[in-house]
């Protein structure tokens, strides 16, 4: 089954890009304002003034955030399935193999 792009007008920094993704064109659209939001936050501060370092600097800014998030996410996922197997072992013997409850990916 073949993905359909399109091409999605953005605009950073007063720039405009056309981006061909798969992704929803709202999905592209709320990227590349959080982006623009970041580096315009790092320029605001007053200590950056090159637009391609504070675009670096917002790219690992962001990175950082989704680091934070996946290792949030695997915690998350790690507490329920100990509630599951807690739970699990209050159920009665007949119940217990049809109470399996499919891995969450992370």
């Amino acid at each position: 089954m073949t993905v359909k792009k399109s091409s999605v007008k953005v605009e950073i920094l007063g720039e405009s890009y056309v981006l061909r993704t798969e992704a929803a064109p709202e999905h592209t659209r709320a990227v590349a304002e959080h982006l623009d939001r970041s580096i315009r936050q790092i320029l605001s501060g007053g200590a950056v003034i090159e637009t391609n370092r504070a675009a670096i600097l917002a790219a690992l800014q962001i990175t950082s955030e989704l680091f934070e998030a996946r290792d949030a996410n695997g915690t998350l996922v790690s507490a329920m399935q100990g509630l599951s197997a807690d739970i699990r072992r209050l159920l009665p013997p007949a119940k217990r193999d049809s109470a399996s409850v499919p891995a969450v990916p992370e």
